[in-house]
């Protein structure tokens, strides 16, 4: 599952654009298939909109009964494929995402089915195709979540006022989007290619020696028939292009690489150069030197380590300062948008976070390639959340869902830690075998990253936390609980922060504080929903934080959230959910400037780094009776 890149031996074609949609009758979820809509263009099954491609489907339209609709909508478009690729190579059809489950037709033929959103799928379509023709892809999205699905929710039917309604219920707090939510891409392979590659990094000879341990995996006639002729030789290069590493596998194509002079990968303000990353270029040699495929990636040389009280980064504690986030904006609900993403970690680094959970679900491969680039930490979150009512049923999917998104991630240098859930249910019976079942699942897969969960189960009820390597927990001081009093939070935070280190002796994140707020509502003295509310519970928490630090198990704060998204309908959600430090439009509200103050203090104080220069506003020179030099922070 490589993310589909053009070589010398490669081609890549995107089908993104506008399609043509269906949806289904909500009584009549399956009428589709039973009629065979798939045989020919939808628009002699029933009349279609434009639908764009990548973009939920929910908020396209003016129609309320497309945003709330539950169960299957139907996508068709047509494609040429030229005849250059009918020879000697394999096609296959790729897609970033499709939420929740999709069906997938390639010329009336079936092509693949996938269960779980957020998460990239393919399948070969070389014998599907018509070359140097017209083709035609169709497929069948069903955004309905039940008890062992992952996320998990509930279907009902409730009587209206003509008769009766499906309605899907959830507890998660976010908006159920569906459709294709990333981009679909053809992609070409010679007949035998580069499949997989997995590498892990680490560092020596404090931080100037890198190695790269490789394996690849290969498909095709000739990996079959003469797998012991099969090499690859491998070449890395640095930033400037430049060569650094040339070397030759052996007959199991494994190794390993040795970088001298190593740029070591760093995390944002932890160095003066972060994300540093070289390019690794993959050649397949088959008998008498054949070139068959080559494959390029980026690799970040990095250490990562941890024990009962730190978490480090090659070889020097780190001190996380970010958020909770979701994919979500206007009118393309999760759909991928790179100027969106682009302007996200603009903010991202303006305002002086280091890292970001990918809450409550995988982001796009994109946005995991961004933050490979800038240096920004990843804690990376299966989809996963509000997880209750354990079953074996619900333990297979959850599993999956974490084999997919490690198989994904694992050799993004940003993950640093991979997270099993948000907000499970760990008071619950059978919450303590499930979650051992889970955490040690995860580290079988991968064992060179921490594993944590988002915790808001009481410290006194939780059963999980003894299979976690880090605990996170989300409590909302002043909000949900003792609303509107400021003068009920800082100890509190510090008393459930040790609480939490005292039971289970691990390092503690708190993964989730804030409180709603409606941008320009200014309220002296502060009161809930106001600017001045935001702010002043930002600073309550800071000080219980900055208390907590001098004890070094406290590793991290995450604020949530970085900008408001929508939810379902609620008489609690103006709108959506509000708690974002930036609006859904990615405008600064006040507690933004707070928070960026914040921020830049501790990069200055931890890892030394350089204010900037409108960091702070010029009030007033009262002849150097008050210092206001950046230095005096």
């Amino acid at each position: 599952m490589l993310y589909p890149r053009e070589s010398e031996t490669r081609e890549v074609r995107s089908l993104d654009g506008i399609w043509n949609f269906v949806c289904s009758d909500e009584t009549n979820p399956t009428q589709g298939i039973r009629d065979k809509w798939f045989d020919d263009d939808l628009s002699k099954s029933r009349p279609i909109i434009p639908m764009p491609v990548p973009a939920s489907y929910n908020d396209i339209t003016t129609e309320r009964s497309l945003r709330d609709h539950v169960g299957t909508v139907w996508y068709d478009r047509k494609f040429f494929v030229p005849r250059s690729w009918e020879k000697d190579q394999r096609v296959w059809l790729r897609f970033g995402s499709v939420h929740y489950e999709a069906f997938v037709w390639i010329n009336g033929e079936s092509a693949v089915k996938h269960e779980m959103g957020h998460l990239p799928f393919e399948t070969e379509v070389t014998h599907l195709l018509k070359y140097g023709a017209e083709n035609r892809i169709t497929v069948m999205c069903d955004n309905a979540l039940i008890q062992t699905t992952v996320p998990q929710g509930k279907i009902s039917e409730v009587a209206n006022d003509g008769g009766v309604t499906i309605i899907q219920s959830y507890t998660f707090d976010f908006f159920n989007y569906a459709g294709i939510h990333r981009s679909v891409h053809l992609y070409t392979t010679p007949k035998t290619f580069i499949e997989e590659v997995e590498i892990q990094t680490k560092l020596s000879d404090n931080n100037s020696v890198g190695y790269i341990d490789y394996s690849v995996a290969v498909n095709g006639t000739a990996a079959n028939e003469a797998e012991n002729a099969l090499y690859v030789r491998l070449k890395l290069y640095n930033r400037e292009g430049v060569q650094v590493v040339n070397t030759t596998s052996d007959g199991k194509l494994e190794g390993t690489l040795k970088v001298s002079n190593a740029m070591p990968w760093w995390p944002y303000l932890m160095h003066s150069d972060p994300g540093y990353l070289y390019e690794l270029e993959i050649q397949l040699h088959g008998a008498n030197e054949q070139l068959l495929d080559v494959y390029r990636l980026k690799v970040g040389l990095r250490t990562l380590s941890w024990s009962n009280t730190t978490f480090q980064i090659n070889g020097k504690p780190v001190y996380f300062r970010g958020f909770g986030r979701h994919e979500d904006s206007d009118v393309r609900g999760k759909g991928l948008d790179n100027a969106l993403m682009v302007r996200d970690f603009n903010l991202i680094k303006w305002i002086g976070a280091n890292a970001y959970r990918t809450s409550h679900y995988p982001y796009s491969e994109e946005s995991m390639q961004f933050a490979d680039q800038h240096g920004i930490m990843i804690i990376d979150e299966c989809p996963s959340v509000d997880t209750e009512n354990y079953n074996q049923a619900l333990l297979d999917k959850h599993k999956s869902s974490l084999e997919q998104l490690i198989h994904r991630d694992r050799n993004h240098p940003s993950v640093v830690m991979w997270s099993i859930a948000n907000e499970p249910r760990t008071g619950q019976l059978n919450a303590d075998t499930y979650f051992q079942f889970v955490a040690n699942y995860t580290r079988s897969l991968d064992s060179s990253r921490p594993v944590t969960a988002a915790i808001a189960t009481p410290w006194t009820d939780d059963k999980a936390g003894r299979y976690l390597d880090i605990i996170s927990f989300n409590r909302y001081n002043a909000w949900y609980s003792n609303t509107g009093r400021m003068d009920m939070v800082t100890q509190r935070v510090i008393d459930e922060a040790t609480a939490w280190n005292k039971k289970y002796g691990k390092p503690v994140i708190m993964s989730e504080y804030g409180a709603d707020t409606l941008e320009g509502l200014h309220l002296q003295p502060s009161f809930v929903w106001s600017e001045e509310f935001q702010s002043e519970v930002f600073s309550r928490h800071f000080k219980a934080f900055d208390a907590l630090r001098r004890k070094k198990w406290f590793i991290g704060e995450f604020v949530w959230n970085f900008a408001d998204f929508k939810t379902a309908q609620s008489y609690t959600r103006v709108g959506g959910n509000k708690k974002g430090v930036f609006t859904r439009a990615r405008q600064p509200k006040a507690a933004a400037h707070l928070l960026r103050q914040r921020y830049f203090a501790l990069g200055r104080e931890v890892d030394q780094c350089s204010l900037p220069e409108d960091l702070f506003t010029y009030i007033v020179d009262v002849g150097g009776s008050i210092k206001n030099e950046s230095g005096d922070l």
